[in-house]
């Protein structure tokens, strides 16, 4: 097992993949706490939703860079998503569904009509449910997600304390002087960015499983916001990295083997949960 690992590390593909999935897995965690615990851990999902939409037009466009597209686009309905669900006709949790279904539905419409692939369906089920080989990421968009990546836990480091502020009371953040609104946008901003970035690794459909299990398997076991975002970045490059392993070896989807990873990592923090929880009673 170990030889065959050595001499799959050999390839600049399989370092590419290992790379990206860890920085993205990362990434994801840091946020993760937060939107779980403002409850608005789905605007994951329906960002990916609306980057498959974007994605597929700039398929109809036949642009070389997709994410020239993809990502300015995914960035403006994070935007719209924040800005839709604090009107009070329109609640957070419609308005990510009303504006991921709806680029869902716009995505594989013109997907059809303008596809110029003999194999729509592979394309399909690549865009939501990852890549099923490693082989498809090139030198350029690992670099390019080492530097979004590494933008991604600058701002959060350097925001932390605004960021676990309105995490936790918004109001009284705003009471104590704090621009609640503006740091609201800086993380459905970097959220978005997250989204377009791993894309290519897990698909649209999976994406939000990086956001949400390590941090609900964190806080099966931890109870500080620091403790719980710490724990729950580990337990996000552990899955990644065991996920990606077992993809390399068994030659399963990348994408659908990480969460598949992580499921079970939630699965064992939530017996030791409730077992610590059961000792300390």
């Amino acid at each position: 097992m170990f030889d065959k690992l050595i001499y799959y590390f050999e390839y600049p593909f399989v370092r590419y993949a290992l790379i990206t999935g860890v920085l993205i897995a990362l990434c994801s965690s840091l946020l993760g706490v937060t939107l779980v615990l403002k409850r608005f851990s789905f605007i994951g999902d329906g960002l990916s939703h609306v980057a498959f939409g974007a994605i597929a037009v700039a398929s109809a466009l036949n642009l070389s860079n997709q994410m020239l597209l993809v990502l300015p686009v995914t960035v403006i309905c994070a935007v719209l998503i924040l800005k839709t669900g604090q009107n009070a006709k329109i609640k957070g949790d419609a308005a990510i569904a009303m504006i991921s279904v709806g680029a869902l539905a716009f995505g594989y419409l013109l997907m059809n009509v303008f596809s110029t692939s003999s194999n729509l369906t592979g394309d399909v089920c690549s865009t939501l449910f990852g890549s099923t080989s490693m082989l498809t990421l090139t030198k350029t968009e690992v670099i390019l997600s080492i530097a979004l990546s590494a933008a991604v836990i600058i701002i959060f480091l350097f925001f932390y304390n605004k960021i676990f502020a309105v995490t936790f009371d918004e109001e009284f953040a705003k009471a104590s002087g704090t621009n609640a609104g503006n740091y609201n946008l800086l993380i459905a901003v970097v959220t978005a960015v997250i989204i377009v970035v791993a894309m290519k690794l897990v698909g649209s459909l999976l994406i939000s499983a990086l956001v949400v299990f390590p941090a609900l398997s964190s806080m099966r076991i931890f109870r500080s916001f620091k403790s719980v975002t710490i724990f729950s970045a580990v337990i996000a490059v552990f899955c990644a990295f065991i996920g990606m392993m077992i993809s390399i070896l068994a030659g399963t989807p990348v994408g659908a083997t990480i969460v598949a990873v992580n499921v079970a990592v939630f699965g064992i923090c939530w017996v030791t949960g409730a077992i610590t929880s059961d000792v300390g009673n």
